[in-house]
């Protein structure tokens, strides 16, 4: 059984579809991708206050900016994309705020990607 996950776009399945999947058919699980981002209330409240739009291939590179910073064993990540800097909390794969590239200062980041 597929369900809608709380984010829009996001779908998973659901524990008793696993439970119920033959155990001669592995779950597959779905590969990385932007649907795997979350934007955390801080960062969805900036992306709207400094009318930043990010298009599905932008999110889709942010999921693999993700997954490159992730490889690496970075944390917090500064991610440079376009003409946006996003600030992620690596693990959770969540945007914690986003910017104009324009501001220069970045804290709490051990690690950058730029795509």
């Amino acid at each position: 059984m597929i369900t809608p996950n709380m984010h829009p776009g996001v779908v998973g399945i659901d524990s008793a579809a696993r439970q119920l999947a033959p155990q001669s058919a592995p779950v597959q699980q779905p590969s990385v991708n932007f649907r795997d981002v979350l934007f955390s209330k801080h960062a969805s409240l900036r992306l709207d206050s400094r009318d930043i739009k990010l298009s599905d291939d932008q999110i889709d590179r942010l999921g693999t900016a993700i997954g490159k910073a992730q490889e690496k064993g970075i944390r917090d990540s500064l991610v440079l994309m376009d003409d946006v800097a996003l600030v992620v909390n690596v693990r959770s794969r969540t945007v914690i705020t986003a910017m104009n590239k324009q501001e220069n200062v970045f804290t709490n980041i051990d690690g950058a990607v730029v795509v």
